[in-house]
């Protein structure tokens, strides 16, 4: 069984985060942490039925509060039966809670890579998503988020490897 949940307290109203969420996925998202990963990609604006995902990963919007939460359930393809979610909580005038949730149940060769591999890049990822979010609202990242070694070595092979192909 997979749950996993990363959260972070941001010092903004919870309306400030609110077009982050419901920019997903769009060619000027500035949440989603793509100038270090492969984008998001919806095949248009959030919405339940928008389809898309992040490199080989893939899912569609099953539910959407606009501003709030958003549920993204996986395409069966991807090996995870489940979902993830955004979800932005008020905490008072000045502070808010971004909540990213991934809740499921890996399945075929993914029972094996996602402990190994998919993970560790999950929540980098998700970790860099979460600086994003506060460094829109805030204009500053107070504790940025860190990459577990696995993450770090596994970057450090891909970026070699596009380096590579970029000067051939």
């Amino acid at each position: 069984m997979i749950d996993n949940v990363h959260e972070r307290v941001i010092a903004a109203p919870a309306q400030a985060l609110g077009p982050l969420l419901d920019g997903l996925g769009r060619q000027d998202d500035r949440l989603w942490p793509s100038d270090r990963w492969d984008p998001m990609v919806l095949d248009r604006p959030v919405a339940v039925g928008a389809d898309g995902g992040h490199g080989p990963i893939r899912y569609v919007v099953t539910e959407y509060e606009p501003g709030r939460r958003v549920r993204f359930s996986f395409h069966k393809e991807t090996g995870i039966e489940g979902f993830h979610e955004l979800s932005i909580t008020s905490l008072d005038p000045r502070r808010c809670r971004l909540r990213h949730v991934l809740r499921g149940r890996a399945t075929g060769s993914m029972r094996l890579l996602f402990g190994i591999l998919v993970e560790p890049l999950h929540d980098a990822v998700v970790e860099d998503l979460l600086d994003n979010a506060e460094r829109e609202a805030t204009g500053t990242v107070s504790r940025p988020g860190r990459r577990a070694l696995r993450a770090r070595l596994w970057s450090l092979l891909v970026e070699g490897r596009q380096g590579r192909r970029s000067r051939r």
